[in-house]
This record gives structure tokens, sequence and C-alpha cells, in this order.
């Protein structure tokens, strides 16, 4: 509600509460008369006439004439003015109301004119002179009829006759003045239920009450009138109120003003609740007693009591509708200061996780530092859930104030959707990032399991002794041991080249890459091994199954094992390889080998069927100073394997030698081999 519109209705009710206390009429209220009331020289009892005339009564008052001219008047003017309470029109709101006052009193009774009652009975003749000279100057209201009850004293009955006839003209009365010698003839024009007890009839009146009924309606109305007033002024001073900018400076002045309402509220439920007790004392005598019947005078009361708590409904319902459209719209500046508060707050969290998940490159350069990672990643991620969840729940608080129709839709929404792509942000990179490093660590783990495979192949490579393969049965056992040896690889699952480069190609960083090649080449190399040693042990299988020719031995001979310069046939298949194992396809990038390794280790396999003569050619190549480690390590693990087999001489050369390379036979001891690679 706009503030003309709370304006106009708050003086709309003031106007009514105006015309219903008669204001433009009278503006004298009983509490400005209230000496001139109590002295009860005039009443209005409530009484009617047979045409519904309101009855004025003019009891007997001893000193009548001495009344001023002015208190006269403010009582006359306020006594007719209570009847037009009822009588003027009603607005639509009170069309209840209007039907209420047509049972209990004439919406007309204004218009007919009023019944004068005169009780001179212990009186003069001059006091109804004086009465009748002062309604003539000063009664303000129309008059129907004016009854004259005479004195009781005959010569006071005579003068009156007589002065009734001769100063008719000069009272200047234009309605008849009948002159009655007792209440008795009274009756005969006005019904005893519509006169006071001391004019013979039955109609309860009691002065005292009914002006303090009076008085406590005109203050209840006075209230009203003044509440409606501040509530004009309450209502202009937060229309006009600036909404602050800051979120401290709003939630003050929200508080201050539900204050300020709150106290207001309280006013007008105190005056409801004085107003129903009002009421409810006004309707009291029917409420003791049901067969009792309200006259006149209690249902103008009531009526007009009836009417004002309308209006103060109707100040209560304008209020509440203009301060809860106040309050909403403070509550909405409050609700968008705090949410584009938050907004600023969670974004800028979310924004440098993202940034930390960016610098978050690494992934990692063994099994135990991409463990690590993970856990720093998960680290990571924990730190965010409180910033994501955040984010969600308030861009889902934004989506309640759309849906309520807060009045800054516009600015609301593009930050819900920006919250959102943030969160998808954040999870999507999160995501991607665990990803990789899982996948960093698969690759490590089956690096190093093929680094394991590999260490396993050579120690047993180095493990089967040259003397336990000269016969047919260890030659067998050497084979089987191979075989399965090989077969465990499916257990490893080891990948070929191609197939490892497939699956991890995505995350094949440089030292990644150069770490995979030589891991890669390392199984190849290992791999050739096992492929000479399974041809070596195949050659001797194939030569201990020829038929043997006894021949007598030359003198000057020795026996000597000579290696076969051709394959022969077997029965024993060798390693079985695919298009996938040659040397040409271990290589990443089709990089070449890093030495002639392999031709080395295949040479190492030739020697491994020679005969075991004292010129031993290994010996000469393991004394060369300019050997890499790699092919120094494989000599002397084959010269520790034929030792057994040399003369006293070679073994005399093999223990100077190994002492030089001391340090190297310790690694190989050890199974580390670290040099190997190399």
């Amino acid at each position: 509600m706009a503030l003309q519109e709370l304006t106009r209705r708050l003086a709309t009710v003031i106007t009514h509460v105006d015309e219903i206390m008669q204001q433009e009429v009278r503006p004298l209220v009983a509490v400005d008369i209230i000496e001139q009331l109590h002295r009860q020289f005039a009443i209005l009892s409530g009484g009617r006439g047979k045409d519904g005339a309101p009855i004025i009564t003019f009891p007997e008052f001893v000193g009548f004439k001495h009344i001023p001219e002015e208190d006269f008047l403010n009582v006359m003017t306020y006594l007719t003015s209570i009847p037009r309470e009822c009588g003027k029109s009603l607005s639509t709101e009170d069309e209840t109301l209007k039907n209420i006052a047509k049972d209990k009193v004439s919406v007309e009774a204004a218009s007919i004119g009023f019944v004068i009652v005169i009780d001179r009975r212990r009186d003069k003749w001059s006091s109804i002179k004086a009465s009748l000279t002062r309604i003539a100057v000063a009664f303000p209201g129309n008059l129907q009829l004016i009854f004259i009850l005479r004195p009781s004293r005959l010569i006071q009955r005579t003068f009156t006759d007589i002065g009734i006839k001769y100063y008719q003209d000069e009272f200047k009365m234009k309605v008849p003045i009948i002159m009655l010698n007792s209440v008795s003839d009274l009756h005969g024009y006005i019904d005893k239920s519509q006169l006071t007890q001391e004019l013979g009839g039955t109609l309860e009146y009691r002065h005292s009450q009914w002006i303090n009924h009076r008085t406590a309606i005109e203050n209840f109305a006075l209230t009203l009138k003044n509440t409606a007033q501040m509530l004009q002024t309450f209502g202009s001073c937060l229309a006009m109120t600036e909404l602050p900018r800051g979120m401290l400076s709003t939630e003050d002045l929200l508080m201050s003003h539900t204050r300020q309402q709150d106290k207001l509220q309280d006013e007008l439920k105190l005056l409801g609740e004085q107003g129903t007790t009002l009421l409810s004392c006004i309707q009291e005598p029917t409420t003791k007693n049901p067969t009792r019947k309200l006259n006149h005078s209690e249902l103008e009361n009531i009526a007009t009591m009836e009417r004002l708590l309308v209006q103060l409904d109707e100040t209560e319902k304008v209020f509440s509708q203009f301060w809860s459209e106040h309050h909403l719209k403070l509550n909405q500046c409050l609700q968008l200061q705090r949410f584009e508060h938050n907004f600023y707050k969670v974004k800028l969290a979310l924004e440098n996780l993202l940034e930390e998940l960016a610098e978050f490159t690494g992934i990692g350069d063994s099994v135990m530092h991409v463990e690590q990672l993970l856990k720093e990643h998960k680290k990571l991620e924990e730190k965010g859930q409180e910033s994501l969840e955040k984010a969600q729940l308030l861009a889902l608080a934004g989506d309640q104030l759309i849906q309520d129709h807060h009045y800054s839709v516009d600015s609301i929404r593009p930050q819900c959707v920006e919250l959102r792509h943030l969160c998808d942000d954040f999870i999507n990179e999160n995501k991607k990032k665990h990803d990789t490093l899982g996948k960093s660590l698969e690759l490590h783990r089956q690096l190093d399991k093929v680094s394991q495979w590999c260490e396993a192949g050579i120690y047993l490579l180095a493990s089967q002794a040259v003397d336990k393969c000269q016969s047919r049965e260890g030659v067998d056992i050497a084979l089987n041991d191979i075989e399965a040896f090989l077969g465990t690889a499916k257990e490893y699952r080891l990948l070929n080249p191609k197939e490892f480069y497939n699956k991890f190609e995505l995350i094949l960083t440089v030292d990644i890459k150069a770490k995979a090649q030589k891991v890669l080449q390392k199984l190849s190399d290992v791999q050739e091994i096992f492929h000479k040693r399974q041809v070596s042990l195949m050659k001797l299988a194939a030569k201990q199954t020829r038929p043997v020719q006894p021949v007598a031995p030359h003198p000057e001979s020795s026996p000597k094992w000579v290696s076969p310069k051709t394959n022969q046939p077997s029965a024993l298949a060798p390693l079985p390889r695919t298009s996938e194992e040659p040397h040409t396809e271990t290589d990443l990038n089709s990089l070449e080998k890093e030495d002639d390794g392999t031709k080395f280790e295949v040479k190492n396999e030739e020697i491994f069927t020679r005969s075991h003569d004292d010129g031993n050619p290994e010996l000469e190549h393991l004394d060369r100073e300019d050997l890499s480690p790699r092919k120094e390590t494989h000599s002397i693990y084959y010269v520790l394997e034929n030792k057994n087999h040399a003369s006293h001489k070679s073994n005399k050369r093999i223990e100077n030698i190994l002492q030089t390379k001391l340090p190297r036979v310790h690694c190989f001891k050890n199974g580390v081999l670290s040099e190997y690679d190399m």
C-alpha cells in the first residue's frame, strides 16, 4: 500500500469519527460542559413521541431564569446533536449497523423535530415565561410540540393561563404550546414507557450514568481520531525513510521501526479493549435482565460505539496492511544485503579453492609420492566441502527469494547462476584432479610391479648354477623354473609398451615418460635374457640327447663343452614372442636403446654353454677398466656362477679382480642392481 492510500483511508476514518460525534455541528464534548450537565436543568432521557420525535425534558429547577445564556445554549446544542449521531448517513462499511439503527432509533429524529416537556408544577409563571423565552431564542433544533405542566398552585396556574394568552405572540413560537394540568393529561399525548418516573412514566433514566457513558464514548472517539492522525504521521515517516546500504544499518532500522509499530499496535489493541468494555457497560442492563428493554438514549450510545468500533477496525486494517508492505520491503532489503554479503564471501572462497586446485599440478613420481598427493588432495577437497555446501544452500536461498517475488529478482538470479557455475567448476576440477592422481598411482604401481618382476627374474637367472645344468634333469628343472616365472607375468598384469602408452598417454610427463621408458627397457632386456637362457638350456638338452660313441681319449686332450654354433631343432619350444614384443616397440617414442646391453647379455648366454677351460675370456673381459657398470655387473654374476669349474690359477685371478670390484659385487648380492639400469 502506498503512502497516499494510507493517508486517504485514515483521513476517511477521521472524517467518519467527526460525523459520528457531530463535530462539524457540535464542537463541544461532554467533558467541556460537565458542570452544566450535572445541574440537570435539561435532560435527554431517551423517550420518544408517538411519531418518534426525541423528548427533551426540562425538570423542575429552581433558579432556571438565572442560568447564563451561554450555558443554556451549550447544553441545548449538545442535547439536540446526540440523536443526529444515528441519523447521519452511514458509510458503506456500516450497512449492518444501519439495519441495527433502524430498529433502535429513528434515523430521521433530528429532522422530525423535538418534543419539549416543561415541568413547572412547583414553580411560578415567571419560570415558565423564562423557559419559553430561552427556547424561542436559543433552541438550536427543530421543534414539534411543547408540553407545559402548569404550576399546581391555583394563583400561579391562573397567572400562567393569562400569560400564555398575552405573551403567545411575543414568544414567536411556530409550534403548538399545550398546557397540561397533570401528568395524566401528559400520558394522553406521550406513552408512559417514554416518560421518566418523575413524569409518571416507567422509563429508567439515571442522569449520572448517562453523563459517564457520554463522556466515555467521546473520549474513545477522540482517542481513535488522535490515533489515526498519529498513524498518518508514522506512515509518512516510514515512507520517506531511505533504505540503508549497510546490513547492520538495515537491521537497526528494522528493529527501530518494529518497536514503534509494536507500540502503536499495542495502543490500538488497548483502544479496542476499552471500546469493547464500554460497549459491554452500556449493554449491561440487558445482560443482567434479558427482559429489560433499552431506551433510545442507550440504544443511541450502543449504535455510536458500534460505529466507532467499525472505524477502529478499519484503522487497524489499513495500518496493518501498510506496515506489512513496509516490513516486507525492509526485510527484503535485509535479505538482499545478507544474500549479497554471503555471495561475495562464498564466491571468494570458491575462487581461492579453484586457484589452489589450479596450482595443484603435481602428479607424483613414485607410489609414495602419489599417495601423499592424494592425501593432500583429500584435505583440499574436505576444506572446500564447507564452502561448496554453503554455496549450494545460498543458491537455494536465492531461488526462494525469486519465488517470493523479491523486488531485486534481476540481481539475485544471475548471482545464483554464477554460484552454481562455480560449484560445478570446483566439482569437475576436483574430480579431474582425483582421476589424474588415481591414474598416476596406477601407473607407478604398474611400473613398480614391472621392476619387482624384473628383479625377481634377474635373481632367478643368477641362482641357476651352471654345474646343475650338466644333466638333462638339471636342464629340465631350470627350464621349468623359467617357464613358471614367465607365467607370473599374467598375475602381475604386465602391459606391453603399446597398451601402456594408450592407457597412460594423458598423464605422461617428460620425467614420467623417461622413467617408464627405462622400466619398459628393463622389462625388454630381462625378457631377452630369459629368451637367451631358454635357447641355451634347450641347446644343452639337445646335446645331451645325442648318442655317445665310445672313443679312446687322446692323452693330451681335456674335456671341453663347446657351444653349438647353429640352432638345432628341439622338442622344447622357446619363449613365445608376439609382434608387440620386439625391441623396436619398447620405446614409447621409438627412441633407440641406451646401449647394447642385450647383445652383451646374449654373449653371456653363449658363454654359458662353453667349456670351462682356464683360458676364460670372461675374466679378460671383466678385467677391463672401460666397462659400463651394467656390463660389468653381468660379467660378475657369470664369473661367480662358474668359479667352481675354474682352475686354481683362474680362481686366484678371480679373487684379485673381485677385490677391486667388491662394492659392485656387494650390491649384486643384496639384489639392489641399481646400476643395472644405467
